[in-house]
């Protein structure tokens, strides 16, 4: 059993900082990408930021220069530093990781959402 644990959402101000953590627990052989995405109401999930397991990441055009992510491969934990906050940022923030474990093949795996609201 996989669990993706999320935590660090909450109310910010525009302009304000969070960050986001996701720890991967469970029956793990290996991790490979680790991703953000985010769901606002009435909208699709979209991506938000990704990385690999060498430490390539990638960016939506809409929190480039605003957002990064990283990771702790030791510690199974994927981080998304949040800056300069806007409104539009307000959503569901769902951690993603595509995972191998033992004699099974690699899946996705969905971590339950923590809220991030932008708002004065």
């Amino acid at each position: 059993q996989v669990q993706l644990v999320e935590s660090g959402g909450g109310l910010v101000q525009p302009g304000g900082s969070l960050r986001l953590s996701c720890a991967a627990s469970g029956s793990i052989l290996r991790i490979y990408a680790m991703g953000w995405y985010r769901q606002a109401p009435g909208e699709q999930r979209e991506l938000a930021a990704t990385i690999t397991s060498g430490g390539t990441t990638n960016y939506a055009d809409s929190v480039k220069g605003r957002f990064t992510i990283s990771r702790d491969n030791a510690k199974n934990i994927v981080y998304l530093q949040m800056n300069s906050l806007k409104p539009e940022d307000t959503a569901v923030y769902y951690c993603n990781a595509y995972i191998r474990i033992p004699l099974g093949s690699a899946s996705d795996y969905w971590g339950q959402g923590t809220q991030v609201t932008v708002s004065s």
